[in-house]
C-alpha cells in the first residue's frame, strides 16, 4: 500500500512539475533580469505553507541571486496591520508602505481566491507593480487574473501545489544564483 501511495504521489507531483510552461517561464527570468538591472526589488507574500515559501525565496534571492527581495512576514507587521486595516487589507496596507513603483510582486495563492492576496493584487496594480502569479485548485481563481504572468498547477492537494510553487520559484532563483 505504501508503495503504490509513493508511486501515485510522486508521479502526481512530476506531472505537475511537468505543467511548467517555458514561454511564461522565460518571461518571468526576463522580468526578474530587469527587476534587477533597475536595482527594483521583489515582494513575494502568501498565506500559512505558502507565506513560509515567501520567507525561503525571498531570502534565497537576496542571498544567492543578490536580487533585493522581501516579503511580509513579521508577527509585529501582521497583527499592527491587521488589526488596523483589517485581515483582507493587511497586504495592501504594507504595499503602500513598502512597494515602490516598478517592484515585482509575486502572489502565491494555492486556491487563488485567498481575499488578503487579491487586495494586494489589486493595489499592487494601482501602484504600478509587476504582478506574477503562483495558484492552484480551479483555472478560474480570481488571484489569476491579477497577474501579467501566470503560474498554474491543475491540482486540487494543497501540498502538491505548493511543492510546485516552490519549485517553479527557487529554479528561478538558482538561475540568478551567483556563482562562486
Amino acid at each position: 500500500m505504501l508503495k503504490k501511495f509513493k508511486e501515485k504521489y510522486f508521479l502526481n507531483i512530476k506531472n505537475c512539475l511537468d505543467q511548467l510552461n517555458l514561454k511564461d517561464f522565460k518571461n518571468f527570468l526576463n522580468l526578474i533580469k530587469k527587476i534587477k538591472k533597475r536595482d527594483n526589488k521583489i515582494i513575494i507574500v502568501g498565506n500559512g505553507g505558502s507565506a513560509a515559501m515567501a520567507s525561503h525565496v525571498a531570502v534565497d534571492f537576496t542571498k544567492t541571486s543578490k536580487i533585493r527581495s522581501i516579503n511580509f512576514n513579521e508577527a509585529d507587521l501582521i497583527t499592527c496591520f491587521a488589526n488596523d486595516y483589517g485581515y483582507e487589507n493587511w497586504l495592501k496596507e504594507a504595499l503602500k508602505a513598502y512597494a515602490s513603483k516598478g517592484d515585482l510582486l509575486i502572489l502565491i495563492s494555492s486556491s487563488g481566491n485567498s481575499k488578503n492576496i487579491i487586495n494586494a493584487g489589486l493595489q499592487g496594480k494601482k501602484m504600478g507593480l509587476n504582478i506574477v502569479t503562483f495558484t492552484g485548485f480551479s483555472p478560474k481563481n480570481k488571484v489569476k487574473k491579477i497577474g501579467s504572468i501566470n503560474f498554474w498547477v491543475n491540482s486540487r492537494m494543497y501540498n502538491v501545489v505548493e511543492i510546485t510553487h516552490q519549485s517553479w520559484l527557487l529554479s528561478a532563483v538558482d538561475f540568478f544564483a551567483v556563482k562562486k
